[in-house]
């Protein structure tokens, strides 16, 4: 028999950040440990994951009430210890049957050898397991497997029994259509009793079967899907909004935990003065979403409401009390923030950089003014090379890290360069030196936006370069899935920007100039390591956009300096793979390599008039014709151009190794092959490794 199984683990309040991977998790685990144990056998046509504050759960159907019966086949003992001479059984047979709970005669065992002597096997069929024991096991799984960071230690009523979960756990519901299966986890029996809503409904509920789960507890104010209470809570807050013709603020992590916070989502508009305006909102969104979980307002121009929108978790006749006892809460959180604001501005951003040397950016890399002279002198240096102004650059750079010594940073980290542009605009400085101060932390993250200056572009290259060399320095290198300093962000933020903002730098360059500050400090290792690790990160950046690994490899294998210039080369590759001319032309130059790979004549030097056969005379010739053309079309960034005028190669190539010896005896005829072909590959690959596109 099939039917719906519902699971349920009710709980106290979980830890609202975590609730939606502790319950994705635990709803996959049973899946998975179901499906081993047969109990799951087709595609599930309802599956419903459960997460709310107090619970954690899944609905899976159908459930079989019995696994399916599992073939095996059980090696017994040697056949000369488990039949006397006359073929019957010996009490060593019978005794080993008997344990293994096996019924079968003599002449329903096989024989079959394990290379030493033959052995007797049984081949039979074993029950499939039952629900209550294939649960048992994968609930057992499912519980062990929830990524919490540090479990909770608690006592059972028994006032002896300690157990270890997430939060304390008071029931376990195991429902199979209408009955209970019996199972038991973190000290309780299951059974079909859980709680509603903690307000709105009294006493315990008493669930009639795994299908009317959702219905009960929706009737005692339990939303208890995490998705659909998520999509209600998006829906009201857009529709309130809309009535006033705002746009709500909702970014994802706030939705989430606002989801995980209640079990009956209720939406309720509230406000604050007016007066609280004139701190720069990055503030007042920032207090309300961090602190209080609001949901901030603005109007269709951008610019910040002073109401804001909550979530309760009561159904309120009269709402008043609600909206009055938030809009209380939330004005001494502005009211903090307008202080720290006004203290903040009483002192020129630009007073605060002596204090960085009292801030320890590393033990072993110095104090954070320190890292500012560093990150100056090698903005500064890029700005050289892109012709930018020279005195913002630096005085950008001098004031970007100025704001961790205010107090609004000190109380909301993630402000950080945000209030560096507000302070200098008190400040009256250059606006491009504002703005790049905010936007030389980006790129933040992957798809995040590069800075909009060239300015900010310096500043940030200047910050992120000198994170990589000076960490790379000492010896911080990232480690499997370890990058405690976010090195491998700070690799592809340089790398976006350097593509994404066509920066004419060589990444050898940028590299020199990332080390440039530290003087000999460091030795030739850790440059060329950081060089190779960009290298590497470009690798994936580059798969990440749609691109093959052979495709990628074969441009980026030969460390391409301008990384400005990689998606026009390899968008060139990509066209070059369609002409018909291509796979001969990569197979030739694989092949010229390996020849080339084992002799060092190919760097001699190449002489017309030592060509003898007529196909190496038609190659030469051929390649006379292609070479000024494709170096021209390479010199103008005419990389499509450039391969495919590689093509006419195609037939003289192919003749060459038909009608010639490469390898003859004669010295200065082979040397002059060799040489012939280290010319052709060179040109070939250009722009790329063409060989690494042949067909393996």
């Amino acid at each position: 028999m099939s039917a719906a199984l519902l699971v349920e683990v009710h709980t106290e309040e979980l830890p609202p950040k975590s609730l939606k991977a502790l319950s994705e998790s635990f709803a996959r685990e049973l899946t998975e440990g179901l499906t081993r144990a047969q109990l799951i056998t087709q595609d599930l046509t309802e599956r419903k994951v459960f997460g709310s504050p107090r619970r954690l759960g899944v609905l899976l159907s159908p459930v079989l009430e019995r696994g399916a019966p599992v073939p095996f086949r059980q090696r017994l003992v040697p056949v000369a210890v488990g039949l006397d001479a006359q073929g019957r059984a010996t009490a060593a047979l019978t005794k080993k049957l008997a344990t293994l709970g096996i019924s079968a005669e003599v002449q329903e065992l096989a024989r079959e050898s394990d290379g030493k002597q033959e052995v007797l096997v049984y081949a039979g069929v074993r029950p499939g397991v039952t629900l209550a024991q294939g649960l048992q096991a994968a609930l057992d799984q499912a519980l062990a497997g929830l990524p919490v960071a540090k479990p909770m230690s608690y006592q059972l009523a028994d006032g002896v029994t300690t157990v270890q979960f997430v939060r304390p756990a008071h029931r376990l519901v195991a429902l199979h259509g209408e009955q209970v299966v019996p199972v038991k986890a973190l000290g309780l029996d299951s059974g079909r009793e859980t709680f509603g809503h903690r307000f709105h409904a009294a006493g315990p509920i008493q669930i009639g079967s795994a299908s009317s789960y959702e219905s009960q507890l929706e009737k005692a104010h339990v939303v208890a899907s995490f998705e659909e209470r998520r999509q209600r809570i998006v829906t009201a807050i857009g529709a309130h909004a809309s009535t006033m013709g705002a746009e709500p603020l909702m970014p994802t992590e706030l939705i989430d935990e606002v989801t995980a916070l209640v079990e009956w989502p209720v939406v309720y508009e509230s406000g604050f003065e007016g007066a609280f305006l004139e701190v720069p909102q990055e503030c007042l969104i920032l207090t309300m979403q961090q602190n209080q979980k609001y949901f901030a307002l603005h109007d269709v121009k951008g610019k910040l409401l002073n109401r804001f929108l909550l979530v309760s978790n009561i159904q309120a006749t009269d709402p008043s009390q609600i909206v009055a006892g938030n809009a209380r809460v939330v004005r001494a959180r502005l009211a903090d923030a307008r202080f720290f604001y006004e203290q903040d501005r009483k002192h020129p951003l630009d007073s605060r950089v002596p204090q960085l040397a009292h801030v320890v950016y590393h033990n072993r890399l110095g104090s954070q003014l320190e890292r500012i002279e560093r990150i100056t002198a090698i903005a500064v240096d890029v700005a050289r090379e892109l012709g930018a102004d020279l005195s913002h650059v630096e005085r950008a750079a001098h004031l970007a890290k100025a704001d961790l010594r205010t107090e609004m940073v000190n109380e909301f980290p993630e402000l950080q360069g945000t209030m560096g542009m507000h302070y200098a605009r008190h400040d009256h400085e250059s606006e491009d030196v504002a703005v790049a101060i905010q936007e030389h932390y980006r790129p933040r993250f992957a798809g995040d936006r590069l800075p909009s200056s060239t300015v900010g572009v310096c500043v940030a290259l200047g910050d992120k370069l000198e994170a990589l060399a000076g960490l790379f320095g000492i010896g911080e290198r990232p480690t499997g899935d370890k990058d405690p300093y976010a090195l491998r962000r700070h690799a592809l933020g340089v790398l976006r920007m350097l593509m994404e903002a066509g920066l004419p730098l060589p990444l050898p360059k940028v590299v020199e100039a990332a080390f440039e500050p530290f003087g000999d400090r460091f030795g030739p290792e850790p440059r060329k390591e950081l060089e190779q690790f960009l290298y590497d990160r470009l690798r994936g950046l580059l798969q990440e956009r749609g691109y093959s690994t052979l495709e990628v490899e074969a441009v980026v294998s030969l460390a391409p300096t301008r990384i400005d210039r990689v998606p026009a080369m390899l968008a060139a590759v990509r066209a070059f793979s369609q002409i018909p001319e291509a796979a001969s032309l990569a197979s030739a130059n694989k092949r010229i390599g390996n020849i080339l790979k084992k002799t060092s004549a190919a760097a001699s030097a190449f002489d017309p008039a030592l060509l003898y056969e007529p196909a190496e005379k038609d190659l030469w010739a051929a390649f006379e014709r292609v070479a000024p053309q494709a170096e021209r079309l390479l010199a103008d960034g005419d990389y499509r151009g450039m391969l495919h005028a590689l093509a006419p190669l195609k037939e003289p190539v192919d003749r060459f190794f038909d009608d010639v010896m490469v390898m003859v005896e004669e010295a200065r005829l082979r040397n002059n092959r060799l040489a012939l072909l280290a010319q052709l590959r060179a040109l070939m690959n250009r722009i790329a490794d063409l060989s690494l596109l042949a067909a393996v």
